[in-house]
């Protein structure tokens, strides 16, 4: 008998279970087809989806800067200082197409430097240890990769990029979300039917959603490689801009005195000019081109020029 009242629990509990759930399945499904009916025109959701989602990503961009700048705690090198680096930069300035950008200097986690900001307001940040690891003539190549940086808002376009990215993925999870529900519900109303093992239910639920999530995750995959492709490109594009106003071999032994001394990983890994990762999937999603592409395409480079 207590078996019997225990098993009518269980079903009760499994059908209110799959009640919920189904029920709000429909309401999501009646809400997009709400969503659906009341769209405008193609062009004018496409405009408006992507002229929101560019608009967060630029106020993302702005606040990450910011917030970047304040934690470097970088300080601004004194012209005084260093006036021949200056003219350098300021040189190099002018044949990249940028404003003279501010030289700050920062404790990095490694020997690397980055570009923040644009071509009107731009910053390049030096980790103190480039001083004394560098020649002059390999520090100025690493500042002229930058300036391309600068040049072209790398890090404003990547910005961007994740921003659709992120849109993207989140209109196809709204869009799977009916899908995700009713399967949820009618895994966790069996398992409550077998039994209502919680450890049980908690395997199957996770189960459930994995089965759903999987298609949001490749669609994350795939849109995420996209945007990597086009960082590792701009580096390559940064470094052949740097190799014609410099000697591209003193960015390339720069690039690998830079290698020797670098730890990959910490808050900057995403940023600095090491590309270290290894592997198939971690190549697709590495930021940056393998090192020791970078280093032999500007070999490449000096062997052209002296041939001219």
């Amino acid at each position: 008998m207590r078996r019997l009242g225990s098993s009518l629990l269980f079903a009760t509990v499994a059908a209110l279970t799959l009640f919920v759930y189904v029920t709000l399945a429909f309401v999501t499904y009646w809400a997009l087809l709400f969503l659906w009916s009341q769209r405008p025109d193609p062009v004018t959701t496409v405009v408006v989806v992507v002229g929101l989602a560019l608009g967060m990503g630029y106020a993302s961009y702005r606040i990450g800067t910011a917030r970047l700048r304040y934690a470097l705690d970088a300080v601004e090198l004194p012209r005084r200082e260093m006036p021949e680096l200056y003219r350098r930069v300021d040189v190099l300035a002018d044949r990249v197409g940028v404003e003279p950008p501010r030289l700050l200097v920062a404790s990095l986690p490694g020997p690397n430097a980055l570009a923040l900001g644009g071509a009107r307001d731009g910053d390049v940040v030096i980790d103190g240890s480039l001083f004394r690891l560098l020649t002059a003539a390999e520090l100025e190549a690493i500042i002229a990769h930058e300036l391309a940086h600068l040049k072209r808002r790398d890090s404003l376009v990547k910005t961007l990029g994740y921003s659709l990215v992120r849109t993207a993925t989140g209109i196809v999870w709204f869009v799977l979300l009916p899908i995700a529900l009713l399967v949820g519900g009618v895994a966790r109303a069996v398992a409550l039917l077998r039994g209502g093992d919680p450890v049980e239910l908690r395997r199957t639920a996770r189960t459930a959603d994995a089965a759903v999530t999987s298609l949001v995750v490749v669609c994350l995959f795939l849109l995420t490689a996209v945007v990597q492709a086009y960082s590792r490109y701009r580096e390559y594009a940064a470094d052949d801009r740097a190799a014609r106003v410099t000697e591209p071999l003193a960015l390339a032994r720069a690039l690998e005195k830079i290698e020797r001394a670098t730890t990959p990983g910490g808050l900057l890994s995403t940023l600095v000019i090491h590309g270290d990762e290894e592997g198939p999937v971690t190549d697709l999603l590495a930021s940056h081109p393998p090192m020791a592409d970078r280093i032999e395409r500007l070999r490449q480079r000096a062997t052209e020029r002296e041939r001219r």
